[in-house]
Order: C-alpha cells, then structure tokens, then sequence
C-alpha cells in the first residue's frame, strides 16, 4: 500500500533525528529510550530542557620541577653573568667603574665621563662631550648594570658610561700623543739652547743629557 508508515498516528517518533527543537539552548540527544521519553515528555508540557554540560576548564599543568641537571646548568649560567659584571673578583666594591670589554658592542668606545661634582651638573663640559661625539649609554642595551626603576641610563657615582664610534677615539688618542710629544721636543730644544755669547750646547761636553722612560703612576688607596 502507498504511503503506509510504521509510524502509528498521535504517537510521536522516537529516533533522535526526528526530535527538533526550535531554542538557542544546545541540547545533547541522548541514547537511550527512557531518556529520549523523558525529553519527548518534558517538551510536550512546555518545560525547557536541561542545557548541554559545558566542558570545564582544564587547569593548566604546572611548571615541572627543575631536575638537578637543569638546575646546575642555570646556576652555572647565573654565575658566569655575576662575575662578569663584578669583573671577576669578590672584593665587594673592588672596582665599580669595570666594564667587560665583551659587551662592548664592535666598533664602538665604552668611557666613564663626569656628570656631576657635589650633586652640580657641568652644563659646559656635557656639551663638550657632545660636541666629540659622546652619547649616554642606555640602560636597555645593558640592564644588569643598574638596578630596576626608572633609569635611562647608567651612572656610577657622579660618573655616566659614554659611547662614541671607536674610529673617532683613536683620533683623538693619536692628537693627544703628538701633542705630549711636541711638548717633550720643545723642552729639549729649550735645555740645548745656549745664550748669547756662550759656546752652543749642542757639543757633546755640555750638551744636556736627557733620559726617558715610562713607569706606573701610583695610585692612591684612599
């Protein structure tokens, strides 16, 4: 016979793909028929089903304990980035101004220059050092040099750490050696030179018996 349906009329199917609900709340289809007939049940009287459990949030895994091996490698690795900001030596306070000279980016000249003398700025010798090309050096491009806060740049005791194109220092260093080696010449001349009416200094009896020589200047402890 056309048309027959094994659906028998006024009773309402019970496969799950017939059920259809017209609502924006998510509905999970169960399985089973006593659940499916209660769901039918819950419908025909008007009353919303129950919304789908929401999955609950994992909570994240926690960080896994460092292994002995892992520890020693960082200690190892912190220690190394101590003594290389306190120049190698333990003596509290031995050296404060010690820059290592392997941070010193390639090209460039690393000096500590005066800021400030008694808290009083110098406002003619800053832009000197400007005008020679020396810039402060930021506090971002080494932060281990100063402590967290507000600090552009890194200063030691009056004293601010200074940068300039290496090629610009060794001009200067190169003027300042003739310099110094002009003034020794002219000295020389000065102490063979004789007066008027005496015999001239440049004969070997009377000729003025200079000696060079270079040693450490000592440093006071104080």
């Amino acid at each position: 016979m056309s048309g027959y349906s094994s659906q028998r009329p006024g009773r309402p199917s019970l496969r799950p793909s017939a059920i259809s609900i017209d609502s924006d709340v998510p509905l999970e289809v169960p399985n089973d028929i006593a659940a499916i007939t209660r769901v039918v049940n819950e419908l025909d009287q008007g009353i919303d089903p129950e919304p789908a459990a929401q999955p609950v949030p994992r909570r994240p895994e926690q960080r896994p304990a460092l292994r002995p091996e892992n520890s020693r490698e960082l200690a190892a690795k912190r220690a190394a980035e101590i003594m290389g900001a306190i120049g190698g030596s333990v003596d509290e306070g031995s050296d404060k101004f010690y820059v290592d000279h392997r941070i010193v980016p390639d090209g460039w000249d690393y000096n500590w220059k005066r800021k400030t003398v008694y808290g009083m700025e110098d406002p003619a010798y800053q832009v000197s050092l400007a005008r020679t090309g020396w810039e402060p050096v930021p506090t971002e491009r080494h932060p281990t040099m100063m402590p967290t806060g507000n600090y552009p740049v890194i200063e030691r005791d009056g004293m601010v750490l200074m940068a300039r194109p290496k090629v610009i220092s060794e001009r200067f260093e190169n003027a300042e050696k003739k310099k110094a080696r002009d003034q020794v010449k002219i000295r020389e001349q000065s102490l063979n030179q004789s007066p008027d009416g005496q015999f001239g200094r440049d004969h070997r009896e009377v000729q003025a018996k200079i000696k060079k020589g270079y040693e450490a200047i000592p440093i006071p402890n104080d």
